[in-house]
């Protein structure tokens, strides 16, 4: 009996182990995408660079942008990246009930976000400022919205690893899954900072 309760063990151990490994792979394969995410980013940001002067005699940053909506915007998906942080503590500690809260919290930040960027672009549009105006709006949307539907996939997945966790609460697979979450958040965090100094900061001053 002794024998097959050690061997149990080592089986439970190597599975543990083996499942590690994985878990460490796929945190590591997601970094990679996310260098290949940066990669289509900074192309965008440097075609923005390019384009931002060709206004077409329309309205540039400093007539369209409202910097105080703009940083009210920043600062709700900025929050949104510390109550996710929330989140991976309390999933690690296999709080269940806690890291749900935090997602929800964090979803509900991330709505807002979008929420708050459809309304500046129906605005931009209804006053004729759409992205066929010229050349600096066309490279504007792109830039925006390409970090906008970023954040609506990131919200979607959010949404379907918080029914995981109702199911199968915070066992090592969901927890990869959230680190992996996490990455994505806090590089979508980034990238935003970049845009509200690139696009709306210094377009506010030009």
């Amino acid at each position: 009996m002794e024998a097959v309760s050690v061997d149990l063990k080592q089986v439970q151990a190597h599975h543990h182990e083996e499942h590690h490994d994985t878990g460490g792979n796929t945190l590591f394969g997601f970094w990679l995408y996310l260098m290949t995410d940066c990669l289509l980013f900074a192309s965008v940001f440097a075609t923005y660079a390019v384009l931002y002067m060709n206004t077409a005699g329309g309205p540039g940053g400093r007539e369209l942008f409202d910097l105080k909506f703009v940083a009210v915007e920043t600062a709700v998906l900025l929050v949104s990246s510390i109550t996710y942080g929330f989140a991976m503590l309390a999933g690690h500690n296999h709080k269940r009930g806690s890291t749900l809260l935090w997602l929800l919290v964090t979803f509900a930040l991330g709505a807002t976000f979008i929420g708050m960027e459809l309304y500046e672009f129906h605005h931009l549009i209804e006053s004729g400022n759409g992205p066929s105006r010229s050349a600096f709006l066309t490279s504007f949307f792109t830039l925006v919205g390409m970090h906008g539907l970023h954040v609506t996939a990131g919200l979607v997945w959010m949404l379907v690893l918080m029914i995981e966790l109702v199911k199968r609460g915070t066992g090592p697979r969901t927890l990869t899954r959230l680190g992996c979450l996490s990455m994505f958040w806090h590089f979508l965090d980034v990238v935003w900072i970049c845009v509200f100094t690139v696009v709306y900061l210094m377009g506010a001053m030009a």
